[in-house]
């Protein structure tokens, strides 16, 4: 039931009317003027630009020269301006960040891209970011920039100037800064802190030449630069031969690593040392820059902690540093394209664009505010969903005053059960468990749930590969945010690989890999025995309410290089998991639309109305003191439509407290249209309805005691869950605290969602969003039709949960649903209608339970078929699978298995069998 029919619930129908039609009224008002707010606007005004061929040297030292290919974007202000320099993602070029550039450009800056060398129109080859390649070609750049008029210069040489970036471009934005002190501000995306750790983690705290290697994603980045990149033939890469076909426009020194690397799944100290030279975690001290850094949660290849590391090298330096916990990442997911460019722009606008910022950077820089300074704000996207007009994905961001680590501020001890347990690494390591596809995020992107969370449906861990350890369900919901530990004992070999994963586990079994994330750790001299602590994956995730967490341990994944060798070694915990997790951060108060402004002083009138009509006296039957404690009763309900055509025909029925009543039938069978009279929605004909022993009629108090939906959820789709329901109840006019809001969303454990716009939800979701409403009063009696429409199966088990758990609790539930099967589950009692009537009432067993139907399980079911048909007191028997069902008619079911045990056919079980189905078909074939 909506909160518009519960308003008129409460409205006579003259009044009703006349309300309604206003409050129509009033609405195709707003709604023209919204129209003619959003016609206002157009396209973007266009930029100019102009191409640039800058010349740097092949190589240090080198009196060659290669062409790098860039674009410049003006800004349209006349006097001197700050620049940004604009880097693209590895195998892209300056044709990927043209839309960003512009729109910089529109905000007053010069922004300068380029393609890379090596890719693109640039002449040269992919060296991998190393300082001398492409840092050293960067600070050619710069130098152009000083030498421009249309640049503003903080001193003669030294333009004000930016650098940002994504992946490989945003690790060239923090080498930059680190080598050439002109760069006054940096805004990385989703890139690295230590290349090296990134492609060869190990998180048991040994290094890169023991890591893991990433073989998936290294193959991804070699197959994106062997060869022509843009369709541009690679500038002096000699033609020809077997050398040049596979390194294609890599550096030989980068080829012959990838080389020995990829063929021996172990890095070398020359891959170690060439990755830690392209890495900003080298160059740490000399990160003295305004640093945003914005790293994706969907990012198996740049996690989280990437990020992390950075920021704190930054704070450490005493500088400023904001982290942004985005959705998307290298894994896939959508992206918040507009939101990152607002963020980034705001970020140059604070260090560039205003003075006052850049001589802050320049005083730190000078020593004058020497020592470290907090990181901080943080900022972290907690959930997305899909605007149902637009289809675009909403953002809403959580923010903290400061960033606190991947260690979270608060951190708490579960328990995980699971004991030892046998590992096998298969030979050659396949076949594999999976966790992401590296390189094919999309695919993964195909496996989201409605709500945006991904499903984490390609996730597959290996029997016998796989260890799994399991914890109770959490008593209260848990907030998960940072790097979650735990201390792993394993023995049996002297070289092995694990791969540690921590899935959320819902009540029905279903299991989601947060982010898609695994961490690996290779364990070298354990074969007697080694105890390590693993680092899970950094993920912010909610777990909620009655679900667990469950660690997996396993051998092989996708992505990973693993040992060829076959082995077999034991595993188990030695500490309980560590959750980190950030209570300061919060999701701010949802903003509304311009229009809503003059909303609560319309819904003050609403309440003011339904106060005034909840005063008027009706006329009503008296109450009987016999029903007082009966939550409903009905007698001799009718109700003709227009020709006289009855849609219910004296109905009666009584519903006690503790019960789960289902209300049954077939389309048209009149379930919708007695409970629109239970709730005082129509008038019945004849008869009463009565509820703790009073009459119903509209505007009766003892509605207040009824909570109810029927037709579907609707809400204000701009407005939050949490702010439907605060203007549901400010319009009943009833005091707050008789609202009870937490114990209503407690049990229908609606979570975070609550504070995401309407607009963003799925049909799923409004149906929980709408049983929270139908609960708001904790009211003693529930009706709700149809409520796990658009549920899927762990929410249409959650929701049975709910409605058990209600009831419980000494409260009454009516369901009118057509899935029998969960009806059979969830009810303790059935009311079947059909055609108008009732045709059988009473508890579910006794509805279900008649013994004229027997599962007779046999190894020959023709055989019991032979043995059994036409005997007298059997109707008929059908097979089914391993036996036969036996429809009796007067025969016992002992008689059965006499017959079948003394013609020699074996008997290994015999169950009555009648679903509610089977019953619910019975009745109403009956009465046809």
């Amino acid at each position: 039931m909506t909160w518009r029919t519960t308003l008129a619930a409460r409205l006579p129908a003259t009044r009703r009317a006349r309300v309604l039609t206003a409050v129509a009224a009033v609405l195709l008002v707003l709604a023209a003027a919204v129209v003619a707010r959003g016609s206002d606007g157009g396209a973007a005004s266009p930029v100019r630009s102009s191409e640039q061929r800058i010349e740097v040297p092949e190589a240090p030292g080198s009196a060659a020269r290669i062409a790098l290919d860039t674009t410049v974007f003006w800004p349209q202000a006349g006097r001197p301006a700050p620049a940004v320099l604009l880097g693209h993602g590895f195998g892209g070029s300056k044709a990927s960040v043209r839309s960003d550039a512009e729109e910089l450009a529109r905000r007053g800056y010069v922004v300068l891209t380029w393609s890379a060398r090596g890719f693109g129109l640039s002449g040269g080859r992919i060296a991998l970011d190393q300082p001398d390649y492409e840092v050293a070609d960067a600070r050619v750049l710069v130098d152009w920039l000083a030498a421009r008029p249309e640049v503003r210069l903080d001193r003669p040489g030294d333009p004000r100037v930016g650098a940002a970036g994504v992946s490989y471009g945003g690790a060239l934005a923090l080498l930059l800064a680190a080598y050439d002190p002109r760069i006054d501000a940096v805004a990385p995306q989703w890139t690295w802190n230590d290349l090296a750790a990134s492609l060869f983690p190990n998180a048991s705290g040994g290094g890169p030449e023991t890591g893991v290697f990433k073989k998936m994603w290294a193959g991804v980045f070699f197959s994106a630069g062997a060869g022509s990149i843009g369709g541009a033939p690679a500038p002096g890469v000699p033609e020809g031969g077997a050398t040049a076909s596979v390194c294609g426009r890599f550096t030989p020194e980068v080829c012959a690593i990838y080389d020995e690397v990829a063929r021996t799944g172990r890095a070398t100290l020359a891959a170690v040392d060439l990755m830690r030279r392209a890495s900003p975690a080298t160059v740490a001290d000399r990160l003295k820059v305004p640093a945003l850094m914005i790293q994706g949660k969907n990012d198996s290849l740049f996690p989280l902690g990437e990020a992390d590391r950075t920021a704190q090298a930054v704070s450490r330096n005493g500088f400023p540093v904001e982290v942004a916990w985005t959705s998307g990442g290298h894994d896939g997911g959508r992206s918040q394209t507009d939101w990152v460019r607002e963020r980034t722009a705001a970020w140059f606008d604070r260090w560039l664009m205003s003075d006052a910022g850049a001589q802050a950077t320049e005083a730190r820089r000078q020593g004058a505010a020497a020592g470290p300074v907090p990181a901080g704000p943080f900022l972290v996207t907690r959930f997305g969903g899909v605007d149902s007009g637009t289809r675009e994905r909403v953002i809403r961001i959580a923010d903290g005053p400061v960033y606190p680590g991947i260690d979270g501020t608060v951190r708490r001890e579960l328990a995980l059960e699971g004991g030892t347990q046998t590992v096998v690494n298969p030979p050659g390591g396949a076949p594999p468990s999976v966790s992401t596809l590296p390189g094919l995020g999309f695919l993964a992107d195909l496996a989201e749930l409605g709500d945006g969370l991904s499903a984490g449906a390609l996730s597959v861990d290996m029997p016998g590969q796989s260890a799994f350890f399991t914890s109770q369900p959490l008593d209260k919901a848990v907030r998960i945010t940072g790097g979650p530990t735990v201390r792993v004992r394993v023995s049996g070999a002297d070289d092995m690989v694990l791969f540690a994963k921590l899935y959320d586990m819902g009540p029905s079994g279903s299991t989601v890999l947060p982010n898609r994330i695994t961490a690996p750790v290779r364990v070298e001299g354990a074969r007697d025995g080694r105890e390590i602590e693993i680092r899970l994956p950094v993920i912010d995730r909610e777990i909620d309410a009655g679900h667990r967490l469950r660690l997996v341990l396993t051998t092989t994944d996708l992505g990973f290089a693993t040992p060829p060798a076959p082995s077999a070694f034991q595993v188990a915990l030695a500490s309980p998991v560590t959750l980190p997790s950030v209570p300061g951060v919060k999701l701010p108060p949802p903003s509304y639309p311009w229009w809503t402004w003059g909303l609560p002083a319309g819904a003050a009138v609403l309440a003011a109305l339904l106060v005034a009509t909840g005063r008027r006296k009706v006329k009503s039957r008296a109450p009987l003191a016999e029903l007082r404690d009966v939550p409903l009763r009905i007698d001799g309900l009718t109700k003709r439509y227009k020709g006289g055509k009855l849609a219910v025909d004296d109905v009666s029925f009584q519903v006690d407290r503790g019960q789960v009543l289902g209300l049954l039938g077939p389309n048209g069978a009149g379930k919708t249209t007695t409970l629109r009279m239970l709730m005082g929605l129509i008038h019945p004909d004849e008869g009463v309805i009565r509820i703790f022993g009073h009459a119903v009629t509209p505007g009766a108090p003892v509605l207040s005691r009824l909570g109810s939906f029927v037709e579907g959820p609707g809400f204000l789709p701009h407005l939050s869950g949490r702010d439907n329901l605060d203007l549901y109840w400010q319009a009943t006019g009833r005091p707050r605290e008789d609202a009870h809001f937490e114990e209503a969303l407690v049990i229908a454990g609606l979570g975070e969602a609550l504070d995401r716009k309407v607009r963003t939800y799925s049909q799923g979701m409004r149906q929980r969003l709408a049983i929270a409403q139908a609960m708001l009063g904790l009211p003693d009696l529930l009706v709700l039709d149809e409520p796990t429409n658009g549920l899927d199966p762990p929410q249409i088990r959650a929701m049975r949960d709910v409605l058990i758990k209600y009831a419980r609790d000494g409260r009454t539930v009516v369901v009118s649903s057509h899935l029998l099967a969960e009806v059979e589950q969830t009810c303790t009692h059935v009311v079947v209608m059909h055609r108008g009537g009732v045709v059988a009432t009473g508890p579910v067993g006794d509805i279900t339970g008649d013994g004229n139907t027997l599962a007779v399980g046999t190894p020959v079911p023709a055989k019991a078929v032979e043995v059994l048909e036409g005997r007298p007191g059997i109707a008929s028997v059908v097979p089914e699978g391993e036996g036969v069902i036996v429809y009796l008619a007067g025969a016992e079911a002992s008689e059965v298995v006499a017959e079948l045990v003394g013609a020699g056919v074996p008997v290994d079980r015999v169950t009555a069998k009648r679903r509610l189905e089977d019953a619910f078909l019975t009745l109403i074939g009956e009465q046809s």
